[in-house]
Parts: structure tokens; C-alpha cells; sequence
């Protein structure tokens, strides 16, 4: 498998590429502000063709880039049924940023062709398998995306697990009791040697987070 990333220009938010191999056919992840530059010169160094855009989750700093980026091939964004009115609406999530700051004067419109993911779902796509784990909590539509390797699963936590924290449930749809339960049910029933690569932030594995971070360490606590 071949997976690459790098953050976007706004809130350092990671845009995945992934693929079985370069050369192939490839998803992308949460492409965020400012990443268009940037993710046409990884798909042309890598010789990658876009099959279709993956969104953890509805928030404007992953799905900035998404109609472009859609638009541009004719593919189809997939995001959960919970976020979607985020993604024809994108200031519903928003409570205390000017959204036309975050725009920067763009009139926002919604990729052609949306489809919905549900929990447990195994979207097949470029030669790959990939499982949706809807994990709410950040917002209500929240999911991660695993993906078997040969030697240990990969896991797009979006912005459900970061390395040492959790995503932030203050803004509208968040909730830190959805967050706790996903935590539970989503994250520690993985195993130690899961590589999590999340929205934004360094690459972690599920070990270090168990040992280390205080979220995960407060829920096995509760239910030790």
C-alpha cells in the first residue's frame, strides 16, 4: 500500500493520498484549505488518478478543497449521512470564526456527486478495502478509515484521535460523552500496532496512545 501526506496551508490539517501502489488509481482524504498546488504535484509525482474523495467529517478545514478537487475529474465525495448538511452548508458547524474569513470571499458550492458511508461499511475503491468506523463525538458524523496492510492496519482517525489528545467537542454536533463512547467502542478495540495517521499532527500508533494519552487512559479507567 501506498499512502502519503502533508498539511494544508490552514490548521495544519493533514490531506491524505492513498493508493495500492504508485502508478494506480488512489482516494483522497480531507483535502483542506489552500492544498489544490500541492496535492496535483503529489498526484503527478506519484502518476496517481483520483477515484474518489474521503471526508472524516464535515468541518470546513477538511472539506475546503473538496468540490474543486471532485469537480475537476468528475468523482464523488463520500461523507457521513450525519455531516452532511455541513457539506451544503459548512458554517452550521462553526460558532465563533467569521465564516467568510475562513472562504476568503468564495461562495461555497457542494461537490456534484455525494454518497453517504455507514458504520461497519467496507467501501471498495482503487484496488482497496477500506472500513468506516462512525465515531461521533468531534461532530456527529464523525468516522475513521482503516485499512489492512500486510504487516499492520492503518487507521485515518480524522479528527477523532490525534497523537496524545482527542478532537475538540466544544463546537456545534460535539459532544465529549459521544466522544468517550467512540473512544471506548472505536479506538482501544484496535490493535496496539494500528498505525494512526489523524487530521492533524504526527503519525501515532494505538500502543502509545493506550500507554499515554490521558483521553484513553481516563476511559479505561471508567470501565476498568
Amino acid at each position: 500500500m501506498f499512502v502519503t501526506g502533508f498539511p494544508a496551508d490552514a490548521f495544519g490539517t493533514n490531506c491524505y493520498v492513498v493508493a495500492t501502489a504508485p502508478g494506480e488509481q488512489c482516494v483522497v482524504v480531507d483535502p483542506g484549505i489552500g492544498v489544490i498546488d500541492r496535492l496535483d504535484a503529489v498526484l503527478a509525482e506519484h502518476r496517481l488518478h483520483p477515484a474518489a474523495v474521503l471526508l472524516t467529517h464535515g468541518h470546513l478545514d477538511h472539506t475546503f478543497s473538496v468540490t474543486p478537487v471532485c469537480g475537476a475529474r468528475g468523482i464523488t465525495a463520500y461523507i457521513h449521512p450525519a455531516d452532511r448538511e455541513l457539506l451544503a452548508d459548512p458554517t452550521k458547524a462553526i460558532n465563533s470564526i467569521d465564516p467568510r474569513a475562513l472562504l476568503g470571499g468564495l461562495e461555497w458550492s457542494e461537490p456534484d456527486e455525494v454518497a453517504p458511508m455507514t458504520d461497519g461499511e467496507i467501501i471498495k475503491l482503487a484496488g482497496l478495502e477500506i472500513t468506516v468506523d462512525h465515531a461521533p463525538g468531534h461532530t456527529k458524523g464523525s468516522v475513521m478509515f482503516r485499512l489492512p496492510d500486510q504487516e499492520q492496519e492503518i487507521c485515518l482517525s480524522g479528527d477523532v484521535l490525534f497523537a496524545g489528545s482527542v478532537g475538540r467537542v466544544d463546537l456545534p454536533g460535539g459532544s465529549m460523552q459521544e466522544m468517550m463512547v467512540s473512544l471506548r467502542d472505536k479506538v482501544l478495540t484496535l490493535d496496539d500496532e494500528t498505525v494512526v495517521l489523524p487530521g492533524h499532527g504526527p503519525a501515532t500508533t494505538i500502543g502509545r496512545e493506550r500507554a499515554a494519552n490521558p483521553y484513553l487512559r481516563q476511559v479505561m479507567e471508567a470501565h476498568s
